[in-house]
């Protein structure tokens, strides 16, 4: 089958750098699943992306969709047909649906004699090029776009106005309209070095034809790898190295379509604030690279990625030193000012800080937070006074200056103006760690009072928005719940922190400022406490291919409520080991086969167990091998040796197959049956003991 290259490119104002990689990647991977579906073979797909344009080349696309074998059932053959044989609605409907008239429809009998209208017919591909337009505008329609705009007088919508539709198969034009604009085979360059249209004669050559006369780097990993590497080799030559973040990288590449890497210098006096406010007036604000030097010290220097190469860089480099400048000179006030007043001066203007219309203030908050503070200090081997007065502070430098221009430091900043005060060393760290984790694979508090006051700062929020019923819904998150859930199960789980979660749960719901709280908090702490869990089934079955963790086996450990988030990993690990056993399999189904018996003999199975009464061997051997074990199951899981509880009671398999085969548990005698019915109930108590095994399949 003859194939060519496919190319469509959209031509756009300037996109969103944060997102440019998202929107590069879904466009390539939407149209992929989208050719797929259509039966359309192709070879390799690449994807291209700058600040004005999202590309994507599909090597060796067939050229015509293949032809399908159509056959389709139609209505009973008796619906079809009215008393005089004249056609029902039900069968002109069913060939209208196949594209053919009545008299081509056939018939067909099921296994059971019944008769059907029957169509069996060839559906011919359509030609590529016809499908290519609606195609490419349903990839771009399901692009991950949180806000689209209009531009014009146009009804289209996308992400920012576009300016150009380039689509070619092979050499020939596809004849398409998307979002406002027809397509032609035409791309723009470099939109101050090469602004001119450039004609693309062939989607192979779309890329070299756009590096090489069009000053632009289309490739977006080819032009992040050249931001890298000129940043690193220009840090080299001032004898430093640059603070490079992923992310700074990635933003940086989205923002140039030809990159040169240019240094400046600022005043070295500023090297004397905080490290942090530095780097976040230099990377946050500016999007520049901090240099520093091999023992980590900040450097006076900078470097930026420009995005045209200037036959007189000087003047670049000249204009972004006088952009820094101010703001650096704003950031050297603001760290003076906000020191001559202490943190603590600021507790009473945070009573007039709205936290929530309905929870109050900051003052209000942070009191909560250092009630919750002091509370699990003593479990987790932090001085419950030092997590306290560090709760008291933690909102104070929302207050300051310095935050109120770099929200991103709020904690930072508290942390440096606590020990400018001379409060406790492990107060200031605490202040400084509280918001931590802020991210996914970010840092933990590394401190026990750092500990105490994160887990307590996040625990709040969560009973708080939950008690007014805010909870997240769908995508819409805007309290960072999720994000708080996840910290509190890293630190408790990373930092292995024994700690009654339920419990805390229940004091930070009864802490919050709302009428009538008391008849609704016990729900309201059951309900945070799913949410947290469900946080923590997610992280497990993210992993299920290294842990070997099932959604099953997370539903047999969370029916037994566990308390402690540790006990409840100690439980999960046992149970992924114990139904990696021969016996595993076996003593899941009899697990699940004595809930259904318990469950239709409630009342029966609370019952006392008689011995006497215990008339079969196989019932008899089962209940010796019970209270052989017992003792030391019990002594095991109190212990939280859970795989070793799970090791004894695998030994009870070869038993309990034994009952199940040679004991009628549903005997006539009702004396005999309840009897059986709880000795089953008291094995199946050891099980649940550490995980309700009848939630596993089998």
């Amino acid at each position: 089958m003859t194939r060519r290259d496919f190319l469509v490119e959209l031509g756009t104002e300037e996109l969103p750098p944060k997102t440019l990689r998202t929107l590069e990647q879904a466009f390539a991977q939407g149209l992929q699943t989208r050719l797929r579906e259509l039966g359309l073979e192709s070879g390799a797909v690449e994807s291209f992306a700058t600040p004005r344009r999202l590309a994507v080349l599909v090597r060796r696309l067939s050229l015509r969709q293949p032809d399908q074998q159509i056959v389709r059932r139609g209505p009973p053959r008796s619906a079809s047909f009215d008393a005089a044989g004249a056609p029902t609605r039900a069968a002109l409907a069913f060939a209208n649906s196949c594209g053919v008239a009545l008299e081509h429809l056939g018939s067909e009998r099921d296994a059971r004699g019944n008769e059907y209208l029957h169509y069996a017919g060839l559906r011919r591909g359509a030609d590529t090029i016809t499908v290519l337009p609606a195609l490419v505008q349903a990839a771009l329609d399901a692009l991950p776009i949180a806000r689209r705009m209009r531009w014009g007088a146009l009804e289209a919508q996308f992400v920012r106005p576009v300016h150009w539709l380039l689509m070619l198969l092979g050499s020939e034009l596809v004849p398409a309209s998307i979002l406002g604009v027809s397509a032609g085979n035409a791309s723009f360059g470099h939109r101050f070095m090469a602004p001119r249209a450039l004609r693309i004669r062939s989607p192979a050559t779309y890329a070299d034809t756009l590096q090489r006369r069009g000053k632009v780097i289309a490739v977006f990993e080819q032009r992040r790898q050249s931001v890298r590497s000129q940043v690193e080799a220009l840090a080299a030559q001032l004898d430093g190295r640059a603070i490079m973040s992923e992310a700074l990288l990635d933003e940086v590449t989205a923002l140039v379509e030809w990159p040169v890497a240019i240094a400046g210098q600022f005043d070295a006096r500023y090297l004397a604030l905080p490290r942090e406010v530095l780097i976040s007036t230099l990377q946050d604000h500016q999007r520049y690279f901090a240099l520093e030097n091999a023992a980590g010290a900040l450097l006076p220097w900078f470097i930026t990625v420009s995005n045209i190469d200037s036959p007189e860089p000087a003047l670049i480099r000249a204009g972004n030193e006088r952009v820094v400048r101010p703001r650096l000179a704003d950031a050297e006030f603001f760290w003076q000012q906000d020191r001559r007043q202490p943190l603590h001066a600021r507790l009473t203007g945070l009573a007039a800080v709205t936290f929530q219309a309905q929870l109050g203030s900051q003052a209000s908050r942070s009191a909560r937070i250092a009630a919750l503070a002091a509370a699990i200090a003593p479990d987790i081997g932090a001085d419950p006074a030092a997590s306290a007065r560090a709760a008291e502070l933690c909102k104070c430098d929302l207050l300051t200056a310095m935050v109120g221009e770099f929200p991103e430091l709020q904690g930072i900043m508290g942390r440096y103006y606590a020990l400018a005060d001379g409060e406790n060393a492990a107060v200031a760290e605490a202040i400084g760690e509280h918001y931590l984790p802020r991210g996914a694979g970010d840092a933990l508090p590394a401190s026990a009072v750092g500990d105490a006051v994160a887990l307590a700062d996040k625990i709040d929020v969560l009973a708080g928005i939950f008690a007014i019923g805010q909870k997240p819904s769908g995508t819409r998150d805007p309290f960072g719940l999720r994000r708080a859930a996840i910290g509190v199960l890293r630190i408790v789980l990373e930092h292995k922190l024994e700690l009654d979660l339920p419990a805390l749960l229940s004091r930070a719901v009864a802490l919050q400022p709302l009428a009538e709280l008391s008849v609704r908090a016990p729900a309201i702490s059951a309900e945070i406490y799913d949410f947290v869990l469900e946080r923590l089934r997610a992280q497990y079955l993210e992993r299920a291919e290294t842990n070997g963790i099932s959604t099953e086996m997370f539903d047999a450990v969370l029916a037994t409520q566990p308390r402690s988030l540790l006990d409840f990993d100690a439980r999960l690990r046992a149970l992924v080991a114990f139904v990696a056993r021969p016996e595993g399999a076996s003593l899941a189904a009899a697990n699940k086969r004595i809930a259904n018996i318990l469950k239709k003999s409630a009342d029966t199975a609370a019952r006392a167990l008689s011995e006497e009464l215990l008339r079969e061997p196989a019932e008899r051997e089962l209940h010796h091998s019970l209270e052989a074990l017992r003792a030391q199951v019990e002594t095991a899981t109190a212990q939280r040796h859970y795989a070793q509880a799970l090791d004894l009671l695998a030994g009870l398999r070869a038993a309990v197959d034994q009952f199940f085969d040679r004991v009628l548990v549903n005997d006539p005698d009702s004396a005999l049956r309840d009897n059986r019915v709880a000795l089953l109930a008291q094995l199946r108590a050891l099980f649940a003991g550490i995980a309700d095994l009848s939630r596993l399949p089998g």
